[in-house]
């Protein structure tokens, strides 16, 4: 799954790195080392630009809130718990299917976190002594150091009970895709520590590598076939991860020390 990720860098990066046509820089956000769910994140998305007489969609940099509504909800209270649609099913699922024809977008990141529970914890819980196993995060990251491009859906939600002219009449939300963890050797794997995504958590957020990215985000794709197409698993070996603080566990805590990397699994959370 993807539960929280980390998007450090600059809408000017971003700009370049996917040849972004237009962005609106009273939108910038600020980098965020811990985003979490309902959060405001930025998305790379193709689609004609408000009120433009060309028709030809722009590529734009856009902020959109984290927890896709469905178009046809009558409230927005079910979009925390939308943050991710399952590749094997997002083609047919009500909440995403049209978006997934028509409105895919990427969410840029550094990485994702995931948490797993520590080997002395799991010998706790087999031992059946009662303890809250402690939960140690691990950082997943390409391993080059590029930009870590999720595969994303957005949607656009009418709030009725406001006039057109009102600043929140409409919401524009996203969901992260995700996909089965990979169980091929991580590019660097920690020597006391998972060997592959799969030993940390059974999803991930599908990764497109760049040469999907244009079919990807046009619009004009409605092929359902050509679009699951690209929903295939990156290449093998692209990822590393590596533990970070627990810090990262408190969504107020924010900052680049969370990406710091440990020397190994804080005590008590062995792998």
């Amino acid at each position: 799954m993807c539960g929280r990720y980390a998007a450090s860098r600059r809408p000017e990066d971003l700009a370049g790195i996917f040849e972004i046509e237009k962005w609106e820089p009273k939108e910038s956000l600020e980098p965020d080392y811990n985003v979490a769910p309902t959060k405001e994140v930025y998305a790379v998305l193709d689609r004609p630009l408000k009120d433009a007489e060309d028709p030809k969609p722009v590529r734009q940099l856009r902020t959109l809130k984290w927890g896709l509504v469905p178009s046809w909800s009558k409230t927005p209270e079910g979009g925390a718990r939308m943050i991710n649609a399952r590749a094997e099913t997002v083609h047919e699922k009500p909440s995403y299917r049209r978006a997934f024809g028509s409105r895919r977008c990427i969410l840029p990141a550094d990485g994702y976190y995931e948490w797993v529970t520590g080997k002395q914890e799991r010998d706790l819980e087999a031992e059946g002594r009662k303890k809250r196993p402690r939960k140690q995060p691990y950082f997943v990251t390409p391993a080059d150091g590029s930009v870590f491009a999720m595969a994303g859906l957005y949607e656009f939600w009418r709030d009725k009970t406001l006039p057109d002219d009102h600043p929140q009449a409409w919401w524009v939300t996203c969901s992260v895709i995700t996909t089965e963890a990979e169980t091929t050797p991580l590019a660097a794997a920690p020597a006391d520590g998972p060997h592959a995504l799969s030993d940390i958590h059974p999803r991930m957020p599908l990764m497109l590598t760049p040469d999907r990215w244009d079919a990807w985000l046009d619009p004009a794709r409605t092929d359902p076939d050509e679009l699951t197409s690209l929903l295939a698993p990156p290449p093998a070996g692209l990822m590393r991860a590596f533990p970070v603080s627990t810090a990262v566990s408190n969504v107020r805590n924010n900052g680049p020390e969370l990406l710091k990397e440990l020397e190994a699994p804080e005590e008590g959370t062995l792998f």
